[in-house]
């Protein structure tokens, strides 16, 4: 499995290998850092700060001149510390991934493969990290495919293929992971306690769906998120041979 296309490799022996891949951005700066902070724009001025309520929230500076915004045909300036203030998100990039075992196309099956991102912003909110896949089914071979894992409502505790199907799905772990891949610590998901490991799986869509979110800033070290994916073939499945491919995307962004 590759991150960026999934592809699944169906030989004359009738084996299958899938492979997925995934696409990634990453921005970022900063002006000052350390091995332990990171300052993203500073100011030198005689006053201001953060001031709250239990409706507001208002970071001011004095003392500072020539402030906001100028614009001409050729150039965009932020003039001022306040004017400066965004946020930072970066991902590190997944590599791609070769699900093993290759799967016989005549006795069935199943292929695993994982890969991690981690994820470092300073924003206050936090952040939101989202899978998607480029077609459905995510995963094809010119005409042929294998269809995408569709759980009973909530993500499914274990992976289920039974002997007159195929599929390929998903579950992430780590400690951001979003609401509905928590367990109830026995055997069901979008519980209260907390995730498991190749538990609550999923199937892929063209749409973005959150996997991991995290109400507050985690730099300077950031969180880390494991994608597992799997694919099975059941025993009574005549899967043609050859390489399936999924392009599989995720995207992270600052709350």
């Amino acid at each position: 499995m590759k991150f960026r296309d999934f592809s699944v490799t169906i030989v004359s022996s009738l084996l299958l290998t899938p492979v997925l891949f995934f696409c990634l951005q990453v921005t970022g700066a900063q002006v000052l850092q350390s091995g332990s902070y990171r300052i993203q724009s500073d100011s030198i001025n005689f006053g201001g700060g953060l001031s709250t309520s239990t409706s507001y929230k208002v970071e001011s500076t004095g003392g500072e001149i020539a402030t906001g915004d100028a614009t001409s045909t050729s150039y965009s300036l932020k003039a001022g510390y306040q004017q400066m203030v965004n946020n930072f998100i970066s991902m590190t990039a997944p590599g791609n991934v070769t699900m093993t075992p290759s799967i016989g196309g005549v006795t069935g099956g199943t292929a695993n493969g994982s890969t991690t991102v981690t994820i470092i912003t300073d924003s206050p909110a936090g952040y939101v990290l989202s899978i998607s896949a480029s077609q459905s089914p995510a995963m094809t071979k010119g005409g042929d495919s294998i269809a995408d894992y569709v759980p009973g409502g909530d993500p499914d505790f274990n992976f289920t293929t039974i002997a007159g199907d195929s599929n390929f799905g998903y579950s992430p772990f780590g400690v951001d992971v979003a609401q509905r891949f928590v367990t109830d610590g026995i055997s069901l998901c979008n519980g209260s306690e907390y995730p498991m490991i190749l538990k609550c799986w999923d199937g892929l869509d063209t749409v973005l769906e959150p996997i991991a979110q995290a109400s507050s800033a985690n730099t300077p070290n950031g969180t880390m998120t494991t994608i597992n994916f799997r694919v099975g073939v059941g025993s009574s499945v005549a899967q043609a041979p050859g390489t399936y491919t999924a392009t599989t995307t995720l995207t992270a962004l600052s709350l």
